[in-house]
């Protein structure tokens, strides 16, 4: 009840702000952003948020390192907990969205077969993010371990530097790659089809990813962030990750 009317009080507030936000934002996020900003200002028209894409570790040590960053939304609870736990975050970590993993190949593929088809000698090249820093790639190597198949495949890995980068490679230096749905869902993917050039990931492969958020110490007086931060946790924002591709709680 306090997280709703902490919602609706930002929300009502007044629509003279004028300033930036600067937001930390997961890479598989780079699809919705935009809807998710433009809706933002249509309740703030003069309020600019400054985005910065990368994978989640990566954020994650530039915020550690000083990075003036006022919002950290994740790709994974864990980075967020634990900026948190270092009192460089102001709030306690809420789940915003749920996102999904999907294999993605610019050449038709059988996805009947599910993860089995990497059994497939013809496949040669695997796409996915880096497992390190990217939450979606440690959840590849995760289903690859929980199937059995890691030790198989590992040798045909491509590592990409953030999930964005893992769709790129995906459909041009590799036979088929790991990659978050929610990319799907850009325009720029239609002519991929699903069941054909995409398909979901079994979700009982790998632990859901809940994706958080924090507001940072470098944004606890600014207002524009409050209302931004109760704005991505509102039914508007939830619509929008839902059209996304992503599960909203």
């Amino acid at each position: 009840m306090k997280l709703k009317l902490l919602i609706t009080a930002l929300l009502l507030s007044s629509y003279s702000m004028a300033g930036e936000i600067k937001l930390a934002l997961a890479a598989n996020l780079s699809y919705a952003i935009e809807d998710l900003t433009k809706a933002f200002n249509e309740l703030y028209p003069d309020t600019k948020v400054q985005v910065t894409l990368g994978s989640t570790g990566k954020l994650t040590a530039q915020i550690k390192n000083g990075a003036p960053y006022e919002i950290l939304m994740a790709a994974d609870m864990m980075y967020a907990e634990k900026l948190y736990e270092e009192d460089l975050a102001v709030t306690k970590p809420l789940v915003y969205a749920q996102g999904s993993l999907a294999y993605l190949s610019s050449k038709p593929q059988d996805f009947s077969k599910g993860i089995e088809l990497f059994r497939n000698e013809d496949i040669k090249k695997i796409a996915l993010a880096n497992p390190k820093t990217a939450p979606y790639g440690k959840a590849t190597i995760e289903a690859f371990e929980n199937v059995k198949l890691l030790e198989l495949v590992q040798s045909k890995f491509v590592y990409a530097e953030s999930i964005s980068q893992a769709v790129t490679y995906a459909v041009t230096a590799s036979d088929i790659g790991f990659i978050a749905k929610s990319s799907l869902y850009s325009p720029q993917m239609a002519q991929y089809k699903e069941g054909v050039n995409w398909s979901d990931v079994d979700p009982k492969l790998y632990t859901p990813i809940n994706q958080g958020m924090v507001i940072l110490k470098e944004g606890q007086k600014n207002a524009e962030v409050s209302a931004f931060y109760a704005f991505m946790l509102s039914k508007k924002a939830k619509e929008i990750f839902s059209k996304f591709g992503y599960i909203v709680p």
